[in-house]
C-alpha cells in the first residue's frame, strides 16, 4: 500500500488501541522486522536467533513477525520451532500488528534494512522501537559506491529516535557516533544469528554417513566471491553486474587460494577430512570451481564437495558435529561459536565492517584480512593450529561464545526494561 493509504487506514484502528496494555492486563507484544531473504542461511539465521532470545528472555511476550520475504519452506521451519509465532504478512495482518503491538524490534543486517519500514511503524504509531545487531556501513555490502549524504543523515534520524541501538560491531558504533548519533543507548550487541537453535539431525546425518564424515573428524570450508553474484540466482531476475563480476573474477584465485592451501595441508598433516559447503545458493559453484577442482589428487579422496544448497537447520546440525570452520563467510562462523564451535573468518573492504566483531568477541586471532599480505599468510598456519589443537580451539570458541550469552542477556534485559515502562 501507498504510506499514505497505510496511515489512513491506522487511524481508527489505533485510535481504539490507546489504553495501556498494563491496564488491559495483557502480555507485552513485540512486532519483529526480520527475515529479509532465503537464498542464504546466515539471512534466514538472523530471525530463529533473535526469536529465541525473545523466547528465552521474554517468554511472556507475544511475538508478531513482520518479514520481507518467507519461501523456500522457511515459514514452515519457522513456525514449527515457534509454534505461538505470528506472521505480520499482507496488509489485513500487518495493520493488525501495527495495531496491537507496543514495540517494534528491527532484527540484525548489514544495515539499517528496514529504514524505511522503520520509519513508517515510528509515524503510524507513535510508539518505540530497538535496532539489534546491525552494521553501519558507509556503503551497503552489495554497493560499489559510498552512500549519499542525505541517504545518511536520514538513517542517523532514525538511530537517533530509537530507545536503543546495538551494533554488531564496534567499528559500526564508532562510525555511527562520528555521524553524529546520539542514542541514549548505543553498544555493541551480537548479532542475532548467535542464538539460532534451528536443527536438521535427520537430514545432516543421512548426508554425513553418504559421505562418510565422521563426528569430530571433519572441517567445514565456505567459499564466497567478493560480490554475491545474485544474477545467477533465477528467483532474483537480476541482470549481470558487470563491474561487480569483473572484480569476482579479479580476486578469485587471490581470495580462494589460502583455501586451498589450507585444504591441501589439513588433508596431509592430518586425519581430518575437510567439506566444501555453502552459505549461500551462489557458493556451490564457486567451491567446486575454486576449491575442490584444483585440488590436488590426494587432497580430493578426503574433500568433501555439497553440491546442493541447505536450510539453516542442515547447516547447524552438520557445523556442530565438525571440528571447525573456516572460510570466507560471517554467518556460518557465527552459528558455530554460538555453539561453541571453533570458526576462522577471511574477509575484505567488500563486506563492510562484519568480520571486525570477532575482535569485539575476542576472536581477533581468528580473523583475517585478505586485503592484507601479511594477513594471507598466517591464514594457513591458523588453519593448520586449529585442527591440530581441537582442546585449546574448542575452549577459545566456548570463551567467546560465553562473552556473547553475556552480552545478549544485557541486551534482552534493556528490551524488558523498555517494555515494563509502557
Amino acid at each position: 500500500m501507498q504510506r499514505r493509504t497505510f496511515l489512513q487506514a491506522l487511524t481508527i484502528a489505533l485510535s481504539s488501541s490507546l489504553i495501556g496494555r498494563a491496564a488491559q492486563g495483557r502480555p507485552p507484544r513485540i512486532l519483529l522486522r526480520s527475515s529479509w531473504q532465503t537464498v542464504n542461511i546466515g539471512d534466514i539465521a538472523h530471525t530463529p536467533g533473535v526469536l529465541a532470545l525473545l523466547e528465552q528472555y521474554l517468554p511472556e511476550a507475544e511475538i508478531y513477525l513482520w518479514p520481507s520475504k518467507l519461501d523456500n519452506g522457511v515459514d514452515q521451519l519457522l513456525l514449527d520451532r515457534f509454534p505461538k509465532l505470528k506472521l505480520a504478512q499482507g496488509t489485513k495482518a500487518l495493520q493488525e500488528a501495527f495495531q496491537t503491538c507496543d514495540f517494534l524490534l528491527h532484527s540484525s543486517g548489514a544495515s539499517l534494512v528496514a529504514e524505511r519500514d522503520v520509519i513508517k511503524w515510528h509515524n503510524a504509531t507513535g510508539k518505540p522501537y530497538g535496532i539489534y545487531g546491525i552494521t553501519l556501513p558507509p556503503r551497503k555490502s552489495s554497493a560499489t559506491e559510498d552512500l549519499s549524504q542525505d541517504a545518511l543523515s536520514t538513517t542517523v534520524q532514525v538511530l537517533n529516535q530509537a530507545q536503543f541501538v546495538y551494533f554488531r560491531d564496534s567499528k559500526s558504533l564508532a562510525f555511527a557516533k562520528q555521524l553524529g548519533c546520539e542514542c541514549p543507548i548505543m553498544e555493541f550487541g551480537p548479532d542475532g544469528a548467535f542464538a539460532c537453535d534451528l536443527k536438521d539431525e535427520a537430514k545432516a546425518k543421512a548426508f554425513l554417513k553418504k559421505h562418510q564424515l565422521e563426528d569430530g573428524k571433519f572441517l567445514c570450508c565456505i567459499p564466497r566471491l567478493r560480490y554475491t553474484p545474485y544474477w545467477t540466482i533465477p528467483s532474483k531476475n537480476r541482470p549481470l553486474d558487470p563491474v561487480k563480476h569483473a572484480r569476482n573474477e579479479e580476486m578469485k584465485e587471490h581470495d580462494h587460494h589460502p583455501l586451498r592451501q589450507a585444504i591441501e595441508e589439513v588433508v596431509r598433516q592430518t586425519d581430518l577430512k575437510v567439506l566444501v559447503c555453502p552459505e549461500d545458493q551462489t557458493q556451490m559453484k564457486v567451491g567446486k570451481e575454486m576449491l575442490l577442482d584444483q585440488l590436488s589428487e590426494n587432497a580430493k579422496k578426503k574433500v568433501v564437495w555439497r553440491p546442493n544448497y541447505w536450510l539453516t537447520g542442515e547447516a547447524v546440525s552438520t557445523y556442530v558435529r565438525s571440528a571447525g570452520l573456516f572460510g570466507n563467510e560471517m554467518h556460518s562462523p557465527i552459528m558455530c561459536i554460538g555453539h561453541g564451535v571453533p570458526a576462522i573468518v577471511c574477509r575484505w573492504a567488500e563486506q563492510t565492517t562484519k568480520g571486525y566483531m570477532w575482535e569485539d568477541i575476542g576472536l581477533g586471532e581468528w580473523l583475517f584480512n585478505l586485503d592484507h599480505e601479511d594477513e594471507v599468510e598466517r591464514v594457513v598456519p591458523t588453519v593448520l593450529e586449529m585442527a591440530k589443537n581441537p582442546q585449546a580451539s574448542k575452549a577459545k570458541a566456548l570463551k567467546a561464545q560465553a562473552f556473547v550469552h553475556q552480552r545478549q542477556q544485557e541486551t534482552m534485559n534493556q528490551l524488558k526494561l523498555e517494555l515494563s515502562s509502557l
